[in-house]
C-alpha cells in the first residue's frame, strides 16, 4: 500500500473512537485530512468539531461539519491527530504542519488522544525528525543559542523566502541534532525558556492510543495506564 493509502486506512479506523452526539477534537496534517474526509460520513451523527488550525477548520466547514471555538465548549471526549514521530510510550514530536500550539491546547482539552500515523513514524527515541518550536520572533536568536547549548541546531522555518507565520502570528524554529532520552523532562525544560510559545514534544499530552497503518492493516498500540 502507498503511504497515502495507509493514511486513509488509519483515518477510517479512527471513526471507531468517535461517539455519536459528541464534539470531536480534530488535528492538522495530511493524515488528519483523511480522517476529516471519513468523518464527513458521520456529520449528521456528531455535534461538530473543535479544530487545531485554520486549514482544518476550512476543510471541516467545506464538508458541512460545524466547528466550535475551544472556549465555547467543555471537555472533549477524544482528540484525533497525526504525529511526525511517536515512541513506544506514546510520546510524540508534532508540528511539521506548524499547528503545534493549537494542537497541544485541544489535546489538553480532551480526555483521550488518538494518534493516527503510518508505521514510518514509530521510533525508539524522539529527535530524528526536526523538533518544531513555536517562538516569539524577538527571542529567536537567543533561543537558537540555547538549543546550541543542548547540542541542537535551530533554524527558522521559511515560507516563500520569509519566516513562516503561524496561525498565532509567531515563528517556528526547527531543531535538529537532538536525542531526547527523557521527553517529559525535555518538554518541561524548553517550555520554561522565555520566548517559547510551545515545544513540539507531546509528552505531557501524549497519545493514549495510536492507530498505526501497516501493509498488513491497522495496528493498535495502547499507552493508556502507562
Amino acid at each position: 500500500m502507498t503511504q497515502d493509502e495507509l493514511k486513509a486506512l488509519v483515518g477510517q479506523a479512527a471513526l471507531q473512537y468517535v461517539t455519536p452526539g459528541d464534539i470531536v477534537g480534530v488535528g492538522t496534517g495530511s493524515t488528519v485530512n483523511k480522517f476529516i474526509e471519513a468523518l464527513a460520513s458521520l456529520k449528521d451523527r456528531i455535534a461538530g468539531a473543535v479544530s487545531s488550525s485554520e486549514a482544518s477548520t476550512a476543510r471541516l466547514k467545506a464538508l458541512g461539519i460545524a466547528v466550535f471555538e475551544a472556549n465555547a465548549v467543555g471537555e472533549l471526549s477524544v482528540y484525533i491527530d497525526g504525529a511526525d514521530e511517536i515512541d513506544g510510550q506514546g510520546h510524540m514530536v508534532k508540528g511539521g504542519g506548524a499547528a503545534l500550539t493549537r494542537e497541544k491546547i485541544v489535546a489538553a482539552q480532551s480526555r483521550r488522544f488518538v494518534c493516527i500515523a503510518d508505521e514510518s513514524k514509530l521510533v525508539t527515541r524522539l529527535g530524528a525528525f526536526p523538533v518544531p518550536v513555536e517562538v516569539i520572533p524577538m527571542a529567536t536568536a537567543r533561543l537558537v543559542r540555547q538549543f546550541a547549548s543542548l547540542g541542537g541546531q535551530a533554524v527558522v522555518r521559511l515560507k516563500d523566502g520569509a519566516p513562516l507565520v503561524t496561525d498565532n502570528g509567531q515563528h517556528i524554529l526547527d531543531v535538529t541534532g537532538l536525542q531526547i532520552a527523557d521527553p517529559l523532562a525535555f518538554e518541561s525544560q524548553v517550555n520554561q525558556w522565555p520566548g517559547v510559545v510551545t515545544v513540539g514534544v507531546f509528552a505531557h499530552q501524549k497519545a493514549g492510543v495510536c492507530l498505526l497503518g501497516t501493509p498488513h492493516g491497522v495496528k493498535t498500540l495502547s499507552f493508556e495506564g502507562s
